[in-house]
């Protein structure tokens, strides 16, 4: 039987990619890490680890284990925050992977509000984007998550959050603040300013470009939406964001793309696992802030 010791020192390897600074991680002696991951090789029978330039990698039996240890490892915590959780929610930790847009404008409020009705409960934000999110709820590695509904898996369960309108976004001297829209076209033209890969507005803008052919012109790339709006406001390229995240600045306008492209977000959860009772209670609390007007969820909300 596979000792969880072994799982746990055998996934900051291959983290790291150096017993020693694996060891240091852990707090444990650098030779028992080593003897650890011999007797978990002569246990299962393969190699788990190459050399090579002086870093280990993980074989392709190790990838398997490693994919393995983190379903175990996160179905482990998951174990310790609903035994925190069962008094009275007093303790335990909710867990979310969220895009930068909606960390930013949608979700800190609600999050607030949750916090105020259940202030035992801590909560941990994993900003990233939504195919990066997606990638960790479908490998166990987060409990809950912001997708795009779009390109849910029949693996995830979801409850549908909001629509939101993805829009052009320029400065006070650019022509498009005149538009009542612009062209994908005209705008791909443009120097842009945008996220880097794993946002779903790349993501789009990648997409359309390749439909025609083209290839954008990304004068600026960065994850940090304070920095791409300061490239936009200085006149030094174009960007596009949902359309929340602009509506307070007095001096950034949003134009609408000639053909309109609507998002649809909603919050996911792996659906081979149960919610612990923190995750439960914020997927109960999000089903409350949903828009009367938004469309129902097509998946049961079975926790």
């Amino acid at each position: 039987m596979l000792d969880v010791k072994w799982l746990r020192q055998f996934a900051a390897v291959a983290n790291e990619g150096n017993i020693t600074r694996a060891a240091k991680q852990l707090h444990v002696a650098q030779p028992a890490v080593s003897m650890t991951l011999k007797k978990l090789e002569q246990h299962l029978g393969v190699a788990l680890f190459d050399r090579h330039q002086g870093r280990l990698h993980l074989t392709l039996e190790g990838e398997r284990l490693y994919q393995h240890t983190l379903r175990i490892m996160g179905a482990l915590t998951l174990a310790e925050q609903d035994m925190a959780a069962l008094q009275s929610l007093n303790s335990g930790e909710v867990c979310i992977g969220i895009p930068s847009m909606l960390g930013s404008f949608y979700f800190p409020p609600r999050l607030m509000a949750f916090k105020h009705q259940y202030p035992g409960l801590s909560i941990r934000v994993e900003e990233a984007g939504t195919q990066d999110v997606l990638a960790k709820l479908c490998q166990g590695q987060l409990g809950l998550g912001i997708v795009l509904t779009s390109s849910l898996p029949p693996e995830l369960n979801s409850l549908p959050l909001l629509r939101e309108e993805m829009v052009a976004v320029v400065n006070a001297d650019h022509p498009a603040r005149q538009q009542t829209a612009i062209s994908i076209d005209d705008f791909l033209a443009e120097e842009l300013a945008i996220f880097r890969h794993g946002f779903f507005h790349r993501e789009y803008i990648e997409d359309m470009a390749k439909k025609r052919g083209l290839h954008p012109h990304i004068g600026f790339e960065s994850n940090l939406i304070p920095l791409l709006k300061a490239v936009v406001r200085q006149g030094f390229a174009i960007t596009t964001f949902l359309r929340m995240v602009v509506k307070d600045d007095e001096d950034l306008f949003a134009v609408s793309f000639a053909e309109p492209y609507f998002l649809d977000l909603c919050l996911a959860w792996p659906n081979n696992r149960p919610l612990s009772r923190a995750e439960q209670s914020f997927v109960e609390f999000m089903q409350q802030q949903v828009s009367p007007e938004y469309p129902t969820p097509s998946r049961s909300l079975e926790l």
